[in-house]
């Protein structure tokens, strides 16, 4: 994540926090949470305010969660009562530890090239037959947007880029508008992906 984008997060915590903490977003929340074992272990990867962790939390879910913001890693431990991590997307180096990764509109800020090597720290933090869920912006735009980075995809794009990994496949692949109410115009492409067996 580049550091504009980070400082945005940092400048702009109040109006952010203000508009996503109470946003419900159970039924994508369900989609991945439904790929899981009870008491599985989930990375809540770039949590922003840990409202998804907290969900992750009340229902009996292991999380670690992780921010590049120091504002919103404040934030999420204030709301979930957790040890949340400060670091950047690519400072992952846990290996094989967690059955699911959330990454909520977080790694969409990762330019296409930083993006693989992410996906790749990624497959290793995930056991095997691990899940992932990511979503991004839908679209076909990369660069800096209003002062944050954001890589967009679309099914085939998303479809050729994952294409390039021997380390998930697509599990499931679907399109949604945005969860704010001020923000429906807007359509996000959500994708699970699950890791795959190499050996």
């Amino acid at each position: 994540m580049a550091d504009s984008t980070v400082e945005y997060y940092n400048r702009n915590a109040k109006r952010f926090l203000e508009e996503t903490t109470q946003v419900n977003f159970s039924e994508t929340q369900n989609e991945f949470l439904k790929l899981l074992h009870e008491e599985a272990v989930i990375l809540d990867f770039g949590c922003g305010s840990g409202r998804d962790a907290l969900t992750f939390l009340k229902q009996g879910f292991q999380v670690d969660a992780v921010d590049g913001s120091d504002r919103m890693c404040r934030a999420a431990a204030e709301l979930t009562g957790l040890p949340v991590r400060h670091m950047m997307f690519q400072e992952l180096d846990e290996k094989e530890k967690y059955d699911g990764i959330w990454a909520c509109s977080s790694i969409l800020h990762l330019p296409k090239k930083e993006l693989k090597t992410v996906l790749d720290k990624m497959a290793a933090a995930l056991k095997a037959e691990g899940v992932l869920y990511a979503s991004f912006k839908y679209g076909t735009f990369e660069g800096e947007r209003n002062g944050r980075y954001f890589t967009d995809f679309t099914e085939v794009s998303f479809t050729a880029y994952i294409g390039q990994s021997d380390d998930f496949k697509i599990e499931k692949m679907w399109i949604t508008l945005d969860a704010r109410p001020k923000r429906r115009d807007e359509k996000w492409l959500n994708v699970i992906l699950r890791k795959q067996d190499i050996s």
